[in-house]
């Protein structure tokens, strides 16, 4: 990896010192996902880098992130933060305007949560890296709102009102927006009348091989909570009959459990090798959230195995339907299977090698050299 060396312009060259301040904020550190693994690419990136979150966990963070000089905000250190965060949503926006960011000649927010919402000098770049605009606030919100505890439920529409109008609005304190899929550069637009460029995430392609070995299950990989749609795996294949291989865990599992035919079988944990080699000897990966990105599709096709994705969202990216896999039409256990049958169908004529050569496209240094780029032109 490339460490930042950029040719400042005049205007906002640092004059004290040598290599310019930066600043990374992260909507809060509470567990390892997706996005916490695009902040460790960009600790990478900027070794020197400041980093700022609302909440931290420290216990649940990667070496890489423990290593940084992290700050949190007020937010923190509320009551039972760590655990209950998201009920102190509203009031992330004021804590993140107290941050003190003079003085920091690159910022970049890093943006599921709210993040982007911090006051950067007047001479400093802000780039926003968007994993996503809050979907509690947007897309999903009446989603949110039907799960949610009665007081919530009352409480959503007064405060969520003032927050898409923050949302929004604080968009406009940024210089340059990334989006990490086509899907999220859409999202954007729509909500908050920006344009941005495509980035995708980092996905470290080599950890992954392929198997000489196929066995006949299909796998299933993720969190089991709702807006993954487990379900529709679990309904689809009690039709099939089709050997499915469930991997993950979360509030759905023993209702997933207790309604699943003997051809399911779950598997809350997998170490790393055993994911591994799940992947590569899968018959193929169903894949049925709506996903911003979706780094468990692209790591299926680094190990060698073709993709069976519903057709929305940040997987028309990665995946090339008829070469390393196909899509399903609506989020539906009928859409399935039939999507199941056809790809019994086209199967014979996949071949692991478009499948590895397109996961390759994601490799972390292409996502290096895109965010360097980013940076060196808003500058």
């Amino acid at each position: 990896m490339t460490a930042y060396a950029p040719d400042w312009p005049a205007a906002v060259r640092p004059r004290s010192f040598s290599a310019p301040r930066v600043a990374i904020v992260h909507y809060w550190l509470v567990s390892m996902r997706g996005g916490e693994r695009v902040l460790e690419r960009l600790l990478g990136l900027f070794p020197g880098a400041d980093l700022f979150t609302n909440v931290y966990d420290e216990a649940r963070m990667s070496h890489a992130i423990r290593a940084a000089r992290v700050q949190t905000t007020w937010i923190d250190r509320l009551p039972l933060s760590k655990r209950f965060y998201q009920y102190y949503l509203p009031l992330m926006p004021m804590a993140l305007e107290q941050l003190d960011l003079t003085g920091y000649d690159l910022v970049i927010s890093s943006e599921s949560g709210p993040a982007k919402g911090v006051i950067a000098g007047p001479q400093a770049q802000h780039l926003c890296y968007c994993h996503s605009p809050m979907r509690y606030l947007w897309d999903h919100y009446h989603l949110y709102r039907k799960d949610a505890n009665p007081l919530a439920r009352a409480a959503m529409p007064l405060i969520y009102h003032r927050m898409r109008q923050w949302d929004m609005s604080s968009s406009a304190r940024v210089d340059t927006i990334v989006a990490n899929s086509s899907f999220i550069q859409d999202r954007v637009r729509k909500y908050w009348r920006r344009e941005s460029q495509v980035i995708h995430p980092p996905v470290d392609t080599r950890l992954f091989t392929p198997s000489l070995e196929v066995e006949e299950h299909y796998l299933w990989v993720g969190q089991m909570v709702p807006y993954k749609r487990p379900d529709l795996a679990v309904e689809a294949f009690n039709r099939t009959g089709l050997p499915l291989l469930m991997v993950g865990d979360g509030s759905m599992l023993a209702k997933l459990r207790r309604i699943a035919g003997p051809n399911i079988h779950f598997v809350p944990r997998l170490g790393f090798d055993d994911l591994r080699r799940a992947y590569a000897r899968a018959r193929g990966l169903v894949f049925t959230a709506e996903e911003d990105f979706g780094i468990v599709p692209v790591e299926a096709m680094a190990s060698g195995r073709p993709v069976l994705a519903y057709g929305r969202g940040g997987v028309l990216d990665s995946v090339v339907p008829g070469e390393t896999g196909l899509f399903f039409d609506e989020q539906t256990p009928e859409s399935l299977a039939d999507g199941v049958a056809r790809f019994e169908r086209w199967l014979p004529q996949f071949d692991p090698r478009q499948a590895v050569a397109r996961s390759n496209l994601f490799a972390p240094e292409r996502f290096d050299a895109a965010i360097l780029a980013a940076v060196r032109q808003g500058a």
